[in-house]
C-alpha cells in the first residue's frame, strides 16, 4: 500500500508518531466520559419541559391530542401526548365528579348516576390510533436500524481493508476521508449495538493510524483538519450561549458533542487539552442556563399560585353572600364564569402544591353551586304563588272574552294585561302554557272587538286612539325582562284593531318603524314573533317576505361553505376559521327557524 506523494525520507518517525497516537488514544478515553452516551437521534423526541395543559378545556385537550395524532412525525411527541392524555382523564374525572355531585344534590340516589362521559370514546380512539402509529414507527425504525447497522459494518470493513489489503497506488488520505464522511452520514442504529459498533470503528481507525506511523505528512493533515472541525464546533457552541430557547440549545449541544467525538479526533498535542477545556467550559455555561431557567419558572409558578389563591378567595366570598336575591345570583353566576376562565388561563403552580390548589378550586365551585341551588329551590315557592295569580287572570279573561259590553270589558282587558306584567316569574315548566292561554283569551276578545268595529265602520276614530296608545306603549319599551312578551301583546292588540281614518294612515308606518327598532334592540327576528289576528292579505305578505329571506340565507350559507372548502381539513379549532363556523351555525339556525314559521303559516297554525 502507498500514500500519494509519500516522502521516502520519512522512514524514522516511529517513536514520534507512536507517541502522538498514544496521546490521542488517551485523550479519547478521557473525553469520552464527558460526552453523552447515546448517539444523536434523527428521530429525536420533542422535549416537554414543565409544559402546562391545565388552562385547556377538555375539548381543547382532545383537539391537541388529535393534532398530534395527525402529524406525520407523531412519534416525536409522545411525552406531550401522554401529558395531554393524563390531562384529559383528569378533566373527564372532574366533570363526572361535578355532575355526580349535582345529581346527588338534587336528591337522586348515587347508584343511579351514569358514569359514562360523552368524550370518553373519543379519548380511547385517539389513544388507540396513537399507539398503532407508535407501533408502526418502531417497526419501521427497527428495520431502518438494521439497514444502518449493515451499512456501518460495511464502512468498518472498508476501513479495515485500508490498512490490511489496500492496493498499491491507493490514495489513503482521500480514502480515509471518504470512510469518515460515510461514517458521519450513516444513519442511527439500535442503542444496544451503538457502543460496540462505535468502539469497533475507532479500534480500526487507531489501527489505520498506527499503520501510517511513518507518514507524518498525513498525520499533520489529519490533525489540521480535525482542529478546524473542533474550532467550528466551539464557534457554534458559543452562539448557543445566546440562544433564547434553552431546550433548543441543550439539544444542539448534544449533537455537537457527537460531532466532537466522531469527527474531531485526533488533533496535535499542543491543541488537544486547550480545545477540549474551551468546549467543556462553554458546555457547562449552557447547562447553567438550565438552572437559571428553572429559577425563573419557580418564580413564575409562585406568582401564578398567588393569583389562583386570590381567585379562590373571591369565589368563597360569592359562595357566602350577605344580600341574597335573584339579581345577585345572576350577576354572581356571570362573575364565577369569568373567575373560572381566569383561573384556567393562569400558568402552572409549584408541583407540590398543584393538586391541593386544584382541589380547593373545585371545592369552592361546588360550594357556590350548592348555595345557588338552595336559593332557587326556595324561590320555587314564590313562583307557585305567582302561578296561582296568573291562573286567576286567565280565568277572568276566558270568562269575558266573548262579551260585547265594550265599555266595561275593554277597560277590563287592559287592566288584566297591566296586572299580568306586574306578576313575577312562574315555574319554567308552566311559563309557556299560561302565557299562551292568557294570550289566546285576549286575542279572542280583541278579534271580536275588531270584527265588530269593522262591521259597523263607524269607530275609526276610536281605532286611531287605541293604536296611538299602543304606539306610545311600544315606544316606551326597552331591552328589559319580559320585553318579548310585551312586544307580542302590543303587536297582536294592534292587529286586532280595525281601520283608522285615511288622514291618519301614517300611524301604521310609524308603528312598523318603531317595531323594527324595538326588535333590533331586543335582538329578536321579526318572523319569530307569535302573531295573531292577521288577515289573509297580511299572512300572504308575511309568507312572501319569509320566502325571500330564506332564499337570501340559503345563498349566504352556500357562500360560507364554499369559503371553508378552500382550506385543507377545515376545523372549528382553527382560530382563523372560528368566526366563519360561528356565523355559519347562526345562519343555519335562523334558516331552520324561518322554515318552521313559513310551514306554520302555510298549514294555518
Amino acid at each position: 500500500m502507498s500514500i500519494e506523494n509519500e516522502n521516502p525520507e520519512n522512514e524514522n518517525l516511529n517513536s514520534e508518531i507512536n507517541s502522538t497516537e498514544n496521546q490521542s488514544v488517551k485523550e479519547e478515553s478521557v473525553e469520552q466520559n464527558s460526552e453523552l452516551e447515546t448517539p444523536a437521534n434523527e428521530h429525536q423526541e420533542i422535549e416537554v419541559t414543565e409544559e402546562n395543559f391545565s388552562n385547556l378545556s377538555l375539548k381543547e385537550t382532545l383537539a391537541e391530542m388529535e393534532s398530534i395524532v395527525n402529524k406525520d412525525d407523531a412519534h416525536r411527541f409522545s411525552k406531550q401526548f401522554n401529558a395531554l392524555r393524563e390531562q384529559a382523564n383528569h378533566k373527564i374525572a372532574d366533570e363526572l365528579e361535578d355532575k355526580k355531585h349535582d345529581f346527588v344534590e338534587q336528591g337522586n340516589p348515587e347508584e343511579h348516576f351514569d358514569n359514562h362521559h360523552p368524550e370518553s370514546s373519543k379519548l380511547s380512539a385517539l389513544i388507540n390510533i396513537y399507539r398503532e402509529k407508535q407501533d408502526k414507527f418502531h417497526k419501521s425504525q427497527e428495520a431502518e436500524h438494521q439497514k444502518n447497522l449493515e451499512e456501518r459494518l460495511t464502512i468498518i470493513e472498508r476501513l479495515k481493508n485500508l490498512y490490511t489489503t489496500s492496493e498499491p497506488g491507493t490514495n489513503l488520505f482521500k480514502a480515509i476521508r471518504e470512510v469518515k464522511e460515510a461514517w458521519g452520514n450513516a444513519g442511527q442504529v439500535a442503542k444496544s449495538e451503538f457502543k460496540n459498533l462505535n468502539n469497533n470503528y475507532f479500534h480500526h481507525l487507531k489501527m489505520f493510524n498506527e499503520m501510517l506511523d511513518l507518514n507524518k505528512e498525513y498525520l499533520e493533515q489529519e490533525f489540521a483538519h480535525n482542529l478546524e472541525k473542533r474550532q467550528h464546533i466551539i464557534s457554534r457552541a458559543k452562539e448557543l450561549l445566546d440562544e433564547k430557547v434553552v431546550q433548543k440549545a441543550l439539544n444542539e449541544l448534544q449533537y455537537l458533542h457527537k460531532l466532537w467525538k466522531e469527527e474531531a479526533e485526533p488533533v496535535a498535542e499542543e491543541f488537544r487539552e486547550k480545545t477540549w477545556e474551551e468546549f467543556k467550559e462553554i458546555s457547562n455555561k449552557i447547562h447553567e442556563r438550565k438552572s437559571e431557567l428553572i429559577a425563573v419558572l419557580e418564580s413564575e409558578q409562585q406568582e401564578n399560585l398567588d393569583k389562583k389563591n386570590r381567585v379562590i378567595e373571591e369565589l368563597k366570598t360569592l359562595s357566602a353572600p350577605q344580600n341574597i336575591n335573584h339579581s345577585f345570583w345572576q350577576q354572581a353566576i356571570k362573575r364565577v364564569e369569568e373567575l373560572r376562565a381566569e383561573f384556567l388561563k393562569l400558568g402552572p403552580v409549584p408541583k407540590k402544591l398543584s393538586n391541593q390548589n386544584w382541589t380547593d378550586f373545585k371545592q369552592v365551585l361546588r360550594d357556590f353551586n350548592t348555595a345557588k341551588n338552595d336559593f332557587y329551590k326556595n324561590l320555587k315557592g314564590s313562583q307557585v304563588h305567582n302561578l296561582e295569580e296568573k291562573l286567576g287572570l286567565i280565568k277572568t279573561a276566558q270568562d269575558n272574552m266573548n262579551s260585547e259590553d265594550w265599555d266595561i270589558v275593554v277597560p277590563l282587558f287592559k287592566k288584566l294585561q297591566e296586572d299580568w306584567k306586574k306578576i313575577g316569574h312562574v315555574p319554567r315548566s308552566q311559563a309557556n302554557k299560561v302565557w299562551d292561554d292568557f294570550r289566546d283569551a285576549c286575542n279572542t276578545f280583541f278579534k271580536n272587538y275588531r270584527d265588530k268595529n269593522n262591521a259597523t265602520g263607524d269607530n275609526w276614530k276610536e281605532n286611531y286612539k287605541n293604536k296611538k296608545a299602543l304606539l306610545e306603549e311600544l315606544k316606551a319599551l326597552n331591552n328589559e325582562e319580559g320585553a318579548v312578551e310585551k312586544i307580542e301583546t302590543i303587536k297582536n292588540s294592534w292587529n286586532a284593531i280595525g281601520k283608522v281614518p285615511k288622514d291618519k294612515l301614517s300611524i301604521n308606518t310609524e308603528f312598523n318603524k318603531t317595531l323594527r327598532e324595538k326588535l333590533k334592540l331586543n335582538k329578536i327576528n321579526e318572523f319569530d314573533l307569535k302573531e295573531e289576528n292577521l288577515t289573509e292579505n297580511q299572512l300572504t305578505d308575511k309568507a312572501r317576505k319569509i320566502k325571500n329571506q330564506i332564499a337570501d340565507l340559503e345563498s349566504e350559507v352556500v357562500q360560507l361553505e364554499n369559503n371553508l372548502a378552500f382550506f385543507n381539513s377545515p376545523t372549528r379549532e382553527n382560530p382563523l376559521l372560528k368566526d366563519t363556523f360561528d356565523k355559519l351555525d347562526a345562519k343555519k339556525e335562523q334558516l331552520e327557524s324561518l322554515k318552521v314559521t313559513l310551514h306554520n303559516i302555510i298549514v294555518g297554525e
